[in-house]
């Protein structure tokens, strides 16, 4: 998102809030908030999130993802195997080229659905806050979509929208406190 930013691709983006895009992206209060979770396959002696971040453990996930850029901070001793997206971090899990893999726990959910015997770690190691991000400098309409978004979530309608479309590991985000 940010590289197409920066190529003028777009002028209003739903993603994931951030700090290292903070410099060129203004951000709304989060509307939603997804869980970053851990999927391991069938056998695999890792029980909780704590015991991913271990020498010799690789963790396979999309490369310039929130969670990439969480965990690179983050873990102190677990190796990190980028993959172009989601699911060619998947299949390195699947192939043996990983130990876990890291991603949004709906996606994980569903790549479960492909690796008998695979499961999700119980927990999150992040919440990953999406909200509407507009570039730095336009603060005018910054302002207008901070109140779009208290307003969406005030009235339900994320609320409904998560429901309809039946996306487990996502809430409705806290109101923002009131500036």
């Amino acid at each position: 998102m940010v590289e197409a930013l920066k190529a003028g691709a777009w002028d209003i983006a739903f993603l994931a809030v951030e700090p290292g895009r903070a410099g060129e992206i203004s951000f709304t209060a989060p509307y939603i908030e997804i869980e970053g979770a851990y999927l391991v396959p069938a056998g695999s002696p890792l029980r909780t999130i704590a015991e991913v971040d271990r020498k010799g453990v690789r963790v396979a996930l999309a490369a310039k993802s929130a969670y990439d850029l969480y965990l690179s901070r983050s873990l102190q001793h677990a190796q990190l195997v980028h993959a172009p997206d989601p699911n060619a971090a998947f299949e390195l899990l699947a192939a043996g080229k990983a130990e876990v893999f890291a991603g949004v726990k709906q996606t994980l959910v569903a790549s479960a659905a492909r690796l008998p015997g695979s499961r999700v770690l119980d927990g999150r190691f992040m919440a990953i806050h999406q909200a509407l991000g507009i570039p730095k400098g336009r603060e005018a309409g910054a302002k207008y979509l901070r109140e779009f978004i208290e307003e969406v979530k005030a009235s339900g309608l994320v609320a409904r929208a998560i429901e309809k479309a039946g996306i487990r590991g996502v809430s409705v985000a806290p109101r923002a406190p009131v500036e």
